[in-house]
């Protein structure tokens, strides 16, 4: 099976596509990345690497990386964000084709971060190469744009319904990262098939942590309930610090956020400004350093605000945090609670409701730790065998190759209605 992923981002950047990539190789594929410059999280792009630059490297796991030309993000400038996508979906459907010369594939794969459109890009690429075209959607547009604020003209978001409406169609397949995205993708894809994958545990949570070095963060004696990752928008940081405060009094219980993002400098400032002494905030560390971190975790916390498009999506670091085999504490609603639950792994409480956090969280302290224990025990259970990475890359394998022995002629090559 030979296989080209089209992704926005890719290694050494950390994303899901990175391990992906690595484990359909494992698994017997040919594998070729189209992707460019890296630049995400901080905006510039990496050392050894140049914006206007094409560049051949070989991935340590054994495939080839083909890199077009980037316009870097840099910082706070929503332009610079608009000519990072614009230019990464035209010089990868421009370029591509030129670059991939000489190759065959069977199946163009997109790793659809926001924006969905560079599956147009992939489009180009599976419509000359006459290869099967599979998207699998990560955001949901134009929702996305829509609960964020971006966009709030009725006719814009129209027009992009119907491109995303558009670009679904001319796939031959569609995976969908949650049951409710799929519903919601299905609704605007036609005859296209939509199919629930969802994204794996990455690699370096489903090993236990590397003991050999001391932990990159040492947290306290006590009960540390840890959260993980992006502090931006929608992880309803509100919500975590007014838990925090309800819960100030309570010795020996502190809440960790670990990580970066747009919302730091105003958890610094509420931290300071509410002298919240239960609240730490050490900073982003390394993926290779999150296990021994989240060993330490009596309780590990998941939270986004209340919304339609956020009640449908299973956040990524609920698969790291049930790898970590500790209780999860799900300030959710919809797909994340729903996992949470049905794992058994822990507890879940609405999304925005500080005061149900809080109990959630006493509810756990208070709970003993042989019970504690089982919620841990029940989540690594619901990991191996609902995220485990190798199972669902024989998986997506096989629906690869149900594409392949079907109708020879693609999707991409079709007029569709």
């Amino acid at each position: 099976m030979k296989v080209l992923i089209v992704s926005h981002y890719f290694w050494p950047e950390s994303f899901r596509i990175n391990d992906m990539a690595a484990e359909l190789v494992a698994q017997g594929c040919e594998v070729t990345v189209l992707t460019g410059q890296p630049n995400y999280p901080d905006g510039d792009i990496f050392p050894g690497y140049r914006a206007l630059s094409i560049r051949r490297e070989r991935h340590p796991a054994g495939f080839d990386v083909v890199r077009v030309p980037s316009h870097p993000r840099r910082r706070g400038n929503a332009s610079n964000l608009a000519r990072n996508y614009l230019a990464s979906i035209v010089n990868m459907a421009v370029l591509g084709p030129y670059l991939l010369r000489g190759r065959r594939y069977d199946v163009v794969f997109v790793y659809a971060t926001s924006p969905v459109l560079h599956a147009l890009s992939a489009h180009v690429v599976a419509t000359i190469q006459r290869a099967k075209l599979v998207t699998w959607v990560q955001d949901l547009w134009p929702e996305s744009l829509e609960v964020t604020g971006f966009v709030r003209n009725p006719q814009v978001l129209g027009a992009v319904r119907r491109l995303v409406s558009w670009i679904y169609r001319r796939n031959d397949l569609l995976l969908a990262q949650s049951e409710a995205f799929a519903r919601t993708i299905r609704a605007m894809a036609g005859d296209t098939p939509v199919k629930y994958y969802p994204n794996p545990g990455e690699a370096a949570f489903s090993a236990p942590p590397d003991r050999s070095q001391p932990p990159a963060l040492t947290l306290k004696p006590g009960f540390n309930v840890v959260f993980a990752g992006n502090l931006g928008t929608v992880q309803s940081l509100d919500t975590v610090i007014d838990a925090a405060e309800l819960l100030r009094n309570r010795p020996g219980l502190r809440f960790v956020l670990v990580g970066s993002g747009s919302r730091l400098e105003w958890l610094k400032e509420q931290v300071a400004a509410r002298r919240l002494e239960n609240v730490e905030l050490p900073g982003r560390f390394p993926v290779t350093a999150m296990p021994a971190l989240f060993e330490q975790a009596s309780a590990l916390m998941v939270s986004l605000v209340p919304s339609p498009i956020m009640d449908q999506t299973i956040p990524s670091k609920v698969q790291a945090y049930l790898a970590a085999g500790r209780p999860v504490i799900a300030s959710l609603n919809g797909e994340g609670a729903r996992v949470i639950e049905e794992a058994g792994a822990g507890i879940a409480c609405r999304a925005g409701d500080a005061a149900a956090l809080a109990q959630a969280v006493l509810d756990l302290a208070d709970m003993p730790a042989d019970r504690r224990q089982v919620l841990g025990d029940a989540a690594r259970r619901f990991y191996d065998n609902h995220f485990e990475p190798a199972m669902l890359s024989r998986r997506l394998i096989g629906m690869f190759e149900e594409l392949t022995r079907a109708a020879p002629l693609s999707a991409a090559t079709r007029l569709k209605d």
